[in-house]
């Protein structure tokens, strides 16, 4: 089976964040800073090509305060890739910083959990604290795509092609869904929001915006065991997957890194139970 190549590709930042923002309890975090890096991913081999998430746009950066380095379709060219030719995206979730750049993938064939859907259009939205993570417009749009037979829908794990499978985790939202990638150093695993940083999964620290508790934590022990190693579990939001991973080439340092290669060091400072 060909591996894939597996890159992430880092696109916004959110520097004004500090450890009670991103882990529930513990000691002596609300002074110390956390911050959060925005990213997508790219799955490649010979035959496919798979965006996983969207990000979002400059709107969005504006209203929510993000820090847009450049739009996903932006950072996708760096790669070569052309967004409106990409012709499969796999979302992960709803929220406004993964699906909020699907309006640039024109020709892509979106999946999608089927609890993910019903979720963000039910009587959970009603509430604003569950609300607040997306964006109507963006929810409206996978709406129109699924009229528009674009949506690929999924009721738990679905393997894609060999190689390549999606796995509902739940927790942070409720159709939450990892993906499990073949490369040339194993199985990876895109965490996604499944979690944010390596400290989450790692030490089982619950991130705070959270749809059932109890998902989040079952499904920190999943990536876990979905990956052939905890280093290769590759975080959503973690700013040391850019120092950890060497960069696809030197221009693109900070920009853009391999995920198929082993990272540099086991994260520091991390608790692993």
């Amino acid at each position: 089976m060909e591996p894939f190549e597996l890159f992430a590709l880092r696109y916004a930042h959110n520097g004004g964040r500090t450890g009670a923002d991103n882990f529930v309890g513990g000691t002596d975090l609300h002074e110390s800073s956390s911050p959060l890096d925005y990213y997508i991913w790219v799955a490649r081999r010979s035959d496919r090509c798979f965006v996983i998430d969207t990000g979002f746009q400059k709107a969005a950066a504006e209203a929510r305060g993000r820090d847009l380095l450049r739009t996903p379709a932006e950072a996708l060219a760096l790669l070569g890739i052309d967004a409106g030719r990409v012709d499969e995206v796999l979302l992960s979730h709803a929220h406004f910083d993964h699906a909020g750049g699907l309006g640039d993938f024109p020709a892509a064939r979106v999946h999608v959990q089927d609890a993910e859907m019903a979720y963000a259009t039910g009587r959970c939205m009603c509430h604003g604290f569950l609300q607040h993570p997306f964006d109507v417009e963006d929810v409206v749009r996978l709406v129109r795509l699924t009229y528009a037979g674009r949506v690929c829908h999924h009721d738990g794990d679905r393997e894609i092609v060999p190689g390549l499978s999606v796995h509902r985790i739940g927790g942070h939202s409720a159709g939450l869904q990892s993906v499990r990638v073949w490369t040339k150093r194993g199985w990876v695993v895109v965490a996604s929001d499944a979690a944010h940083l390596y400290e989450n999964f790692r030490s089982e620290r619950v991130f705070p915006f959270v749809y059932r508790v109890d998902e989040l934590l079952e499904g920190y022990r999943r990536i876990r065991a979905l990956a052939d190693s905890d280093d290769h579990v590759v975080p959503g939001h973690d700013p040391l997957v850019m120092q950890l991973y060497p960069p696809v080439s030197p221009e693109l340092e900070g920009l853009a890194v391999r995920l198929d290669e082993p990272p540099s060091a086991t994260p520091r400072g991390v608790t692993v139970r």
